[in-house]
């Protein structure tokens, strides 16, 4: 009888783990893309909250991190959107 080799599971090569972070980046990207300005507020304040957290690894808190940046620059993108468009009702109502 011949025993059965326990078998270990490999770990992705790191440009095929690279590639699927990168997607998974880009993924949730896009959804802040699409997020109201309360939305992103919301979503900023909870990363943040989690960021204050001691027991992060120090690449959670990179991701963390990285999410709370474009929580913050959707917020900034809608405040200007919304900036310019009462530039332009403005401009219509004189």
């Amino acid at each position: 009888m011949t025993e059965a080799k326990p078998q270990t599971k490999r770990k992705k090569p790191a440009s095929k783990a690279k590639a699927a972070a990168s997607g998974e980046t880009e993924q949730w990207q896009k959804e802040i893309e699409g997020l109201s300005y309360q939305e992103a507020n919301t979503a900023l304040e909870l990363t943040l909250a989690k960021l204050q957290s001691a027991e992060l690894e120090v690449e959670e808190m990179a991701g963390l991190y990285r999410r709370a940046e474009a929580y913050a620059a959707r917020c900034q993108v809608v405040l200007e959107q919304v900036a310019q468009e009462v530039v332009e009702w403005e401009a219509l109502s004189t």
